[in-house]
C-alpha cells in the first residue's frame, strides 16, 4: 500500500494505543502533548487535493476532516487530512491505531481509548466530539467492508 495511506508502525491496534500512551506520558502538560500531536499530523502522507470534497468529508467535526479507506490484502488502510493543525494530529493518531488493520480488529478496537488517554477531556467539547466522529467514520468504513 502506497501513500497517501498510513502504514501501521505497530503490529496491532492495542500496541499502537500503548505506544501513544507511553509517548504522551513523556510530557508534563497538555500544551506539550498538543505540540506532539500537531507534529504527528505534519508527518501524515500527502493527501490528494481531489479527495478534499464532500464525498470524503467526515460529518460532525468542527474543522474540515477528510478520510479515504482502501482495502488491500484483507486489511483496511486509511488516508486523512484536516484543515486544522491539531485536528490533523488527531487524524494521524487515529490512523496510527486503525489503519492497516483487519476490519475485525478495527471493529474490536473501541474508541474509548481516546477517553482513557485523556484526549477527549483535554480538548474543547467540539474537538472532542469531532475526534469521536472520526473514530465512528473509521469503524463505519470497516463495518461497510464486512457487510
Amino acid at each position: 500500500m502506497d501513500a497517501p495511506f498510513v502504514i501501521p508502525e505497530e503490529a496491532t491496534a492495542s500496541e499502537a494505543i500503548d505506544a501513544i500512551r507511553d509517548e504522551l506520558d513523556v510530557f508534563d502538560d497538555w500544551m506539550e502533548r498538543y505540540q506532539y500531536i500537531i507534529e504527528m499530523g505534519r508527518k501524515l502522507p500527502p493527501f490528494p487535493p481531489e479527495w478534499c470534497d464532500d464525498a470524503h468529508r467526515v460529518p460532525g467535526c468542527q474543522s474540515q476532516v477528510w478520510l479515504e479507506a482502501r482495502e488491500e490484502g484483507g486489511k483496511l488502510y486509511f488516508a486523512g487530512l484536516s484543515d486544522a493543525a491539531i485536528v490533523c494530529g488527531l487524524v494521524a493518531l487515529l490512523l496510527r491505531v486503525y489503519s492497516g488493520r483487519s476490519c475485525a480488529e478495527i471493529m474490536n478496537t473501541d474508541p474509548k481509548f481516546l477517553r482513557d488517554l485523556g484526549l477527549v477531556q483535554a480538548l474543547s467539547t467540539n474537538r472532542g466530539n469531532g475526534v469521536e466522529a472520526m473514530a465512528r467514520a473509521i469503524r463505519s468504513a470497516a463495518a461497510a467492508q464486512t457487510a
